[in-house]
């Protein structure tokens, strides 16, 4: 069983959605399990403190090292599981990059998410676990929890029995399996609505003749709405470490 250790300031928040739909489900189910620990356990003082203003100056205030390194040590079971910290300055989030944290999350049986909050958290976080560093695009939110929620919930679905359907999530946009691409348009009833047709190649029963269409379909998306993501085209390749 894979466990998720999610380290936050807002751990009500984090295990709201952990036991919510796919989520929750692969938890009950007992293919995954969360634990949600709240770095203010690990404050400098009685008063829960867990952030300064920065050295040398500036707005915002910057997440302590103390309380972050020593929670990271307290959760980790494994030397090598996987360490993550939520960060704009992170590599972006591709399923590239999700398929790779899984497999590496897999062989030591657990992975630890971090939050990150605030302006930032001190640099000798990092220069003291380590950390692989995620972004899931180039925004700044409030705070770490819904980076590291995404997160979660990209490497759950793609957990081997976790989806009702394991070819639904293979066929999905930027999927490997789809050469990375986007997905093709999908139809269900009514086969007619407001004027508007299924197509018709889709009602034909014909497999082999739907299974090309949908390509075909998907190309054109791919090309029309994200042509960086189409072979040779020198694209949002990511750098892997």
């Amino acid at each position: 069983m894979l466990e998720f250790k999610v380290l936050t300031l807002f751990p009500e928040m984090v295990r709201a959605v952990l036991a919510t739909s796919i989520l929750g489900r692969a938890e009950r189910q007992g293919q995954v399990r969360y634990t949600v620990t709240d770095i203010r356990d690990f404050a400098v003082d009685k008063h829960g403190t867990v952030d300064d203003t920065p050295y040398g100056g500036g707005a915002g205030m910057v997440l302590m090292a103390p309380c972050v390194v020593e929670a990271v040590e307290a959760v980790r079971g494994r030397a090598d599981a996987p360490v993550l910290l939520t960060s704009p300055q992170g590599e972006r989030l591709d399923e590239a990059l999700t398929l790779e944290l899984l497999g590496a999350a897999e062989a030591a049986g657990e992975i630890v998410v971090v939050c990150g909050h605030y302006k930032g958290v001190d640099e000798r976080v990092r220069e003291l676990i380590a950390p692989r560093e995620v972004s899931i695009g180039d925004y700044v939110l409030s705070g770490g929890e819904l980076p590291a929620l995404v997160i979660v919930d990209a490497m759950v679905r793609r957990i081997a029995g976790v989806l009702h359907d394991g070819a639904s999530a293979a066929s999905d946009s930027f999927t490997v399996e789809r050469g990375g691409g986007l997905d093709c348009p999908w139809y269900t009833k009514p086969p007619v609505y407001r004027d508007l047709e299924v197509p018709e190649v889709l009602m034909t029963g014909h497999h082999a003749r739907i299974e090309q269409w949908r390509r075909e379909q998907a190309q054109a998306r791919t090309r029309e709405r994200r042509p960086d993501l189409l072979p040779g085209s020198g694209g949002d390749a990511q750098p892997r470490r």
